[in-house]
């Protein structure tokens, strides 16, 4: 028997760029879940989404009221988050006035004390300004497991006997890089470091490496962080990172199993064999 999106309750869904977003609408559909979704200009792509939900509303960062008020007056008790929001728009001169922030979100942003401006941080504050009003931040991979990559060597070419010891070498420093919420990844050759992902995102980061290592053939290392929220910022990798890591000269890229997710699994497999870049899931 066919679900009927009439009578399952609606989820919300602040989508921001890339994939994920339409891959939880696409799941959520076939499921007969209402999605409200409120797509952040310049990120959502409301092509592929409008079609697949319930409600699509596009919003601003700073519309914090709008964004909460938009799903209370839907039905919606539950919301999640996916796709890649651009941080690097918040430190542009006169970062207020870019994001016009609402007086919610000037409340939340001024009076509420925080130990520091990190992304673990912020989000959580936005996460319990939503709570306020009786919404509840699930995370998207409730809906969508199958997405986490599984361990293995996922690609036809293994890591070589160094690549291997670049990758342990990368491994803790990644990992340490999550503690402290700087970044994710970490780009490294002969064991040492290249680059360190900060703000810009993997994407930047690789490209950095490529620009400092010439002769090519590093190794990227993606994990979770130690204090991992599955809720938001969980590791990413799709064709976007196997092209980035193509075009920078990037080898090896290795992943934290169970805790990435691997977005078109087949297409961004294939695309790596195309390039002789390894995929290895820890």
């Amino acid at each position: 028997m066919t679900p009927n999106p009439a009578t399952q309750e609606p989820i919300g869904l602040l989508a921001g760029w890339g994939r994920f977003p339409v891959l939880f609408a696409e799941k959520a559909k076939t499921m007969g879940i209402p999605v409200v979704c409120m797509g952040f200009r310049g990120m959502a792509d409301r092509d592929q989404l409008a079609p697949l939900v319930h409600r699509f509303h596009w919003t601003r960062l700073g519309s914090l009221n709008w964004m909460i008020r938009g799903m209370r007056n839907a039905g919606v008790r539950r919301w999640t988050m996916a796709g890649k929001v651009f941080k690097l728009n918040m430190y542009k001169p006169w970062k207020f006035l870019t994001l016009l922030p609402d007086l919610r979100l000037i409340r939340t942003w001024w009076f509420n004390k925080r130990r520091d401006n990190c992304d673990d941080t912020i989000i959580l504050s936005l996460i319990n300004e939503f709570a306020r009003d009786g919404l509840t931040c699930t995370s998207a991979l409730d809906l969508c497991p199958e997405l986490l990559v599984q361990a293995g060597v996922l690609t036809k070419r293994k890591p070589t006997a160094s690549e291997e010891q670049d990758i342990a070498f990368g491994w803790n420093l990644a990992k340490e890089m999550g503690r402290l919420d700087i970044g994710q990844s970490v780009m490294v050759s002969d064991r040492a470091v290249l680059a360190v992902e900060a703000i810009e995102g993997t994407d930047i980061a690789i490209q950095r490496a490529g620009d400092l290592c010439r002769r090519s053939g590093f190794t990227v290392v993606k994990v979770a962080k130690p204090q991992q929220d599955m809720r938001f910022d969980v590791p990413t990798i799709g064709t976007s990172t196997i092209e980035t890591m193509k075009k920078a000269g990037a080898r090896v890229l290795a992943i934290e199993a169970n805790k990435t997710i691997l977005l078109d699994a087949e297409k961004t497999i294939a695309l790596a064999n195309r390039h002789g870049i390894t995929i290895k899931a820890i």
